[in-house]
């Protein structure tokens, strides 16, 4: 058991990096642990991806995030935060699982695959990119079926299927379309999705128009088989021959880490995870939230830009605590 510390931070993304940027301002004894690389979600994104937001929405830190173009890549992503992690010396223990938390004596023991800790504070900053949104449909588990989407070569030539209407669906579609896939998109609406970036939404619609992309609206895949897959549409099945299903469906949380910390989630489909918006404090004392983890299901409501804040609000409230519990005080 290492020795004890006032916090310690789960998961090495953004939010992440941006609590042990703070809690390092105040003074705090801390460590990040990540499962994966620095920022893996990031790092799992699709290589060319771009951005939504701007590169200075998602700055952190107060440290000025310079691109090429207004809307950064994922490679400038990858550098600017690791340069933020190694230049301000944050304490990150890499490719580290957190395995279990327990309480101890007003602490928590946090147990990971290296080491054990012990801690006052915990901070859940997981994201929810390790874990795709299932189709459950028979053909699911074959190799040729894929839930991440690295880069388009791979499919040259191939006839490619992908479930999905959202930025990362028509992004994979629109970019193996032109390394020369034969491409079908299966859509559970009756259009794209109303959050493809503004500046992608015509490419795909044009391309779906002129008959380059196929594309099966108010429709579902119904099975998966080695050579071809079955979709039904309005106008009943229909089998088209296949060699590869990327289902770009979207991801979810951890919920299984969350209810293990002891975290309630709503009786509803979202799942959401009970905290305080005002601190970021959950259900469990000292155990607090940070990033698009507090949206539960809805994955799509935080991003970077708009959950930077929660480390600033985290770390205030703990140095509050902190500050009274020194003075002999017990806040309300």
């Amino acid at each position: 058991m290492n020795s004890s510390l006032d916090l310690i931070i789960i998961g090495g993304g953004p939010i992440g990096l941006a609590c042990g940027l703070q809690a390092k301002k105040a003074g705090l004894s801390y460590l990040i642990v990540e499962k994966g690389t620095l920022v893996n979600s990031l790092y799992n994104y699709p290589s060319n991806m771009t951005f939504f937001s701007t590169s200075e929405r998602i700055e952190i830190g107060e440290v000025p995030f310079v691109s090429n173009n207004a809307k950064p890549t994922r490679p400038e992503a990858l550098e600017y935060y690791r340069r933020i992690a190694v230049s301000n010396h944050l304490h990150v223990r890499l490719q580290e699982e957190v395995k279990q938390i327990v309480p101890i004596n007003g602490q928590y023991e946090v147990v990971t695959s290296r080491a054990h800790y012990l801690t006052t504070y915990i901070i859940v900053a997981t994201g929810f990119y390790d874990i795709p949104n299932l189709l459950h449909i028979p053909g699911e588990e074959l190799p040729k079926v894929t839930h991440y989407y690295k880069e388009p070569h791979f499919y040259a030539m191939q006839r490619v299927m992908i479930v999905g209407a959202n930025n990362s669906a028509v992004d994979a579609a629109l970019e193996t379309w032109r390394k020369g896939a034969d491409v079908t998109m299966v859509i559970k609406g009756d259009s794209i999705g109303k959050r493809v970036k503004y500046w992608v939404k015509p490419d795909i619609e044009n391309r779906i128009k002129e008959g380059s992309i196929k594309a099966y609206f108010n429709s579902t895949i119904e099975k998966i088989r080695e050579k071809e897959v079955d979709i039904r549409t309005p106008e009943g099945l229909v089998t088209i021959p296949n060699d590869y299903v990327l289902a770009m469906t979207g991801y979810q949380p951890n919920f299984e880490f969350l209810r293990m910390m002891g975290i309630q989630l709503s009786n509803d489909e979202k799942l959401a995870p009970n905290y305080d918006p005002e601190t970021m404090q959950s259900n469990m004392k000292n155990i607090y939230l940070a990033g698009v983890v507090v949206g539960g299901m809805d994955t799509h409501i935080w991003f970077i830009e708009n959950s930077r804040e929660h480390a600033d609000r985290i770390i205030r409230h703990i140095v509050e605590e902190i500050k009274n519990q020194k003075s002999g005080q017990h806040p309300h």
